[in-house]
């Protein structure tokens, strides 16, 4: 994410796998629509096109969970319930890795790599499924400014939609949902079968399941179960849609991955791209997984990783349909993080999104498909399923304190980490009493709204949004300054309510230790000092839990925190370059508490060429603990600390 430039804002969730469901299955019968209501509107425009109610509601549901986001885009320009597509008005004004601030490999064996300048795709090169708005309005005679802001519009030109793609197949306008499976396929854009098939299936799980919730609107939707409905899958094959490219994908069988491979090449003057050739995790474990967004189209992504001079990254997820593209082995390494140590200890996804109006949200098809695939690695790699494990690139230390004010802050406030941990299978959830001397930050996704600046323009306010952050104050008071971040501020400054601005701001699912409780308001250890945030007992915006925690050991004042576990001189072999142990700006101080995210050995991937017979992993006897130090984790060293359970 470009530091200068806004973030997209999410839509709040809820859980939604088929093997994970924990909401009430909806009433088999359900009272008459109010007049005007958001269900009413629903069953006028499915009577109207002939579509069955229960395939126009899942398919909403799947796009938007109902939702209108005042009118505002999706991160693939999509508007409304319908996510009916506009993409000419959100396209990208720079890829996620073209910010030369953060050299995406962050290594000191090598020149800094950073993305490189990329022109913007002409509107009429983009695919049909991303212009859906346009077919929407002819086909209901509706205009684009309606179809985007009125949602009984949006609502009709998506139901117009299904029923074209129901008749383009020779297919009748059948009231028994079974019949429309080719339809929904259609509905995704996806060009593929996989995709298209993925898509549809989860449109019918949403039926068989049914669903209830409360809209952005306030306004409750409900969608009965139907558990016996049995689609006509064959219908895919009618399509015209293309077989997925063949190639050796790492991927669960639940979601549609296709292969576009990242190139391993040699550009002269000993230079190479765009990543590095490993044997993960016989070499290293694998121990980290990254979340990213794109900053760009799914196709200007998908081109740059195929540039050898660009960088790389294991994943790529689309948003209108979940789609997943693999472009590097997971043995392999790629050049995401900005820090070496994470980026040979990780899995790189991005996720597609654009630079465009503050209040843009990403799709219930892409969250459910990347908490896929994020469990899929968990498990082939053993890694939990937690916040200390479970990176944000915005997480991901600097290596260095010159590194840290271009570290990238994506996927940003806005991304919905409490319901991207119920996919996954781990809602967060209370785990101790309330007098634990642990919480776990978990506010409420909707009714959250922390004032942000420069989404747009610098200090002009960003529209009000639900957001998975707290702020942090000096003080038990809302008036009291916002705490320092001296890494990004060196000469004392406070932190800011700027979008970017990571100083002052604790997120979903980030656990630390307790140090002080006054009334509505709790402090915690953060960067060295404490930082308090609101967390009334009516409306709390964090859980009490259980967690391992460490000082420093008796007889240290303080300790150095580092922002990469790199082994001892010692350790290094002839030939191999010793990597400095830099410490970062930041002291853990005596009495200050933090929670172990977990304990690791100094590593080093020494990988300088594209001849790889001098790489190898350096790893010496000096261990490492991982914690969460402020908004982004640390490390420091396991002799320096004392750990034990709170």
């Amino acid at each position: 994410m470009l530091r200068s430039t806004s973030l997209r804002r999410v839509a709040p969730a809820v859980l939604l796998l088929p093997l994970l469901s924990v909401s009430a299955t909806p009433s088999a019968t359900a009272e008459a629509p109010v007049p005007g209501s958001l269900q009413q509107q629903f069953a006028v425009a499915a009577e109207h096109h002939g579509v069955p109610q229960s395939v126009l509601l899942a398919v909403s549901y799947l796009q938007s969970r109902w939702d209108a986001h005042g009118g505002a885009p999706s991160v693939t320009g999509g508007y409304g319930p319908m996510h009916l597509t506009d993409a000419v008005t959100a396209l990208a004004e720079a890829p996620h890795h073209s910010d030369p601030a953060e050299d995406a490999r962050g290594d000191d064996a090598r020149p800094v790599r950073s993305g490189a300048d990329t022109p913007l795709p002409e509107p009429s090169a983009l695919p049909a499924g991303l212009r859906t708005l346009e077919r929407a309005a002819t086909l209901s005679g509706l205009p684009a400014e309606e179809l985007r802001t009125s949602t009984a519009a949006n609502i009709e030109g998506g139901a117009a939609l299904l029923a074209e793609a129901q008749r383009d197949a020779g297919l009748p306008a059948s009231s028994d949902p079974a019949d429309w499976y080719g339809a929904v396929a259609r509905y995704s854009g996806a060009d593929d079968t996989a995709t298209a098939s993925r898509y549809a299936d989860d449109v019918f799980d949403v039926i068989r399941t049914g669903e209830s919730r409360t809209t952005d609107s306030g306004q409750l939707v409900t969608l009965a179960a139907d558990p016996g409905v049995a689609p006509a899958t064959g219908q895919v094959a009618g399509l015209g849609l293309r077989a997925p490219a063949k190639g050796p994908v790492e991927c669960p069988p639940t979601v549609a991955c296709e292969w576009i491979p990242a190139p391993y090449e040699e550009f002269g003057d000993g230079d190479y791209g765009n990543h590095d050739k490993g044997n993960r995790p016989e070499s290293q474990s694998v121990d980290y997984i990254v979340i990213h967004d794109t900053e760009g189209s799914w196709a200007t992504t998908l081109k740059l990783v195929q540039d050898p001079t660009y960088v790389s990254w294991q994943y790529t997820l689309r948003s209108s349909d979940g789609r997943i593209a693999q472009h590097l082995a997971l043995k392999d390494v790629g050049w995401h993080a900005g820090n070496w140590f994470v980026n040979a200890k990780s899995v790189g996804l991005e996720h597609e999104g654009f630079l465009t109006s503050p209040d843009s949200w990403y799709t219930e098809a892409m969250y459910r498909s990347s908490a896929r695939l994020v469990r899929y690695l968990a498990k082939r790699f053993d890694i939990p399923l937690d916040r200390q494990h479970i990176l944000g690139h915005d997480t991901v230390p600097a290596t260095t304190t010159s590194g840290i004010p271009g570290m990238h802050t994506d996927p940003g406030p806005y991304w919905d980490w409490a319901h991207y941990f119920q996919l996954l299978g781990r809602p967060i959830t209370p785990s101790a009493g309330p007098h634990a001397g642990v919480v776990t930050i978990r506010p409420d996704y909707a009714s959250n709204q922390p004032v942000y600046t420069g989404c747009e323009k610098a200090g002009q306010a960003c529209a009000p949004h639900g957001s998975g952050a707290v702020r942090l104050h000096t003080a038990p008071s809302a008036d009291a300054p916002l705490v320092k971040d001296i890494g990004l501020r060196p000469g004392g400054q406070n932190s800011t309510t700027g979008v970017n601005d990571l100083g002052a701001r604790a997120t979903t699912g980030q656990s630390f230790a307790v140090a002080e409780r006054q009334g509505d308001w709790t402090a915690i250890w953060y960067l060295g000092q404490k930082a308090w945030f609101h967390n009334p007992k009516a409306e709390p915006t964090a859980v009490n839990a259980r967690g391992r925690v460490l000082t420093p050991r008796e007889g240290l004042t303080s300790v150095p925190v580092y922002g990469r576990a790199y082994p001892e001189a010692s350790a290094y072999p002839a030939g191999v370059p010793v990597q400095s142990i830099s410490p970062l700006p930041y002291k853990l101080l005596a009495g200050q508490r933090y929670v172990v995210g977990g304990r690791t050995p100094g590593e080093y991937f020494y990988s300088p060429t594209f001849d790889v017979t001098g790489h190898t992993v350096v790893r010496g006897q000096e261990e490492y603990y991982e914690i969460q130090f402020g908004h982004r984790v640390a490390f420091v060293k396991a002799a320096d600390v004392r750990v034990s359970e709170s």
